[in-house]
């Protein structure tokens, strides 16, 4: 099997999200008429997964879902988007959900509760290992349990698969995970989460020392997203910024997530590192210019497009 007909695995959570508009979102004990709100599918895991879908390249899943109507729900809108499930199973009980405000400068914050992705265990990745070792790419996040995370990093490993480390949300990780993920891709709250975590009273002055100081925590390769001021790319002795695309923001969630699954796709359709960063950058400049999560993921060809109307990104 070629690297480009590998299918790109996620293992993640899937999430229904409440969204809620409100002029700005509220601090610490305020109230807030809010002007709007809908449903959403969601969640990290399931958004990278349809982002990579939407962009026309094969992706299966590994998660959990709910007993529940919203489980049901979420799994259709999967298999809409044309993500591979059979490697999603059902638990009694509740699917994940997420609370998310979004004001009118599009900034958002977002609660999520677990529900049945805390079912997604150490066993659950291991009764759907032929998924991993048939991956050419394998991403995940931290809305799953953090003993799955090691477990399946340690499984990629084996496999020979490369691994990509969405670090959301923020949570100490061991020392050991680093150092078995191929690309670790913290927005810039989370990267400066880790280096406080990892380098006590250490802060960085500009994305290249941010990076570098990534770097020293094991990973081989890191992809710094910094949203309105696009990304920084750091990967053996190789660093590069690229610039963001100017868009009107309606909406940034999920673009984190449109981001990371167009550089897998990018790495899978044989594009180097630099040509994935600028790919995800057009791809999650795309994303914020629509409402919703996994609604907001843009298609190649619109991608491409953007990125040709562009003299450089």
């Amino acid at each position: 099997m070629s690297t480009e007909e590998r299918p790109i695995v996620v293992v993640g959570s899937i999430n229904l999200d409440f969204v809620t508009n409100a002029e700005h979102i509220p601090a610490v004990g305020e109230t807030v008429c809010g002007n709007e709100f809908q449903m959403h599918p969601g969640g990290k895991g399931a958004n990278q997964a349809v982002a990579i879908a939407r962009l026309g390249y094969p992706v299966k899943m590994i998660a959990s879902l709910g007993s529940d109507a919203p489980g049901d729900q979420l799994r259709g809108y999967l298999q809409d988007a044309g993500v591979g499930i059979e490697g999603v199973e059902k638990v009694d009980g509740s699917s994940g959900v997420a609370m998310i405000v979004v004001s009118d400068r599009g900034d958002n914050c977002i609660v999520v509760t677990p529900g049945a992705n805390a079912a997604v265990t150490p066993e659950v990745v291991d009764r759907h290992i032929d998924l991993i070792r048939q991956a050419g790419l394998v991403l995940t996040q931290l809305e799953i349990p953090l003993p799955t995370i090691l477990h399946l990093a340690e499984l990629c490993v084996r496999a020979g698969v490369p691994l990509m480390l969405d670090p959301a949300p923020a949570r100490s990780l061991p020392a050991s995970l680093f150092k078995l993920v191929r690309w670790f891709t913290p927005n810039e709250t989370e990267a400066a989460f880790y280096i406080g975590d990892t380098h006590p009273g250490v802060s960085a002055s500009g994305p290249s020392e941010t990076a570098r100081l990534l770097l020293t925590q094991g990973s081989a390769g890191v992809l710094l997203k910094m949203g309105e001021l696009g990304a920084y790319l750091a990967d053996q002795g190789f660093e590069q910024k690229f610039a963001p695309v100017p868009v009107k923001v309606v909406d940034t969630t999920a673009a984190g997530d449109a981001f990371n699954g167009a550089f897998a796709v990018g790495m899978m359709l044989g594009k180097t590192p630099q040509e994935s960063a600028r790919f995800a950058v057009a791809a999650s400049a795309l994303a914020v210019t629509r409402a919703g999560a996994q609604s907001s993921m843009p298609t190649r060809p619109e991608v491409d497009k953007l990125l040709a109307s562009q003299v450089q990104i």
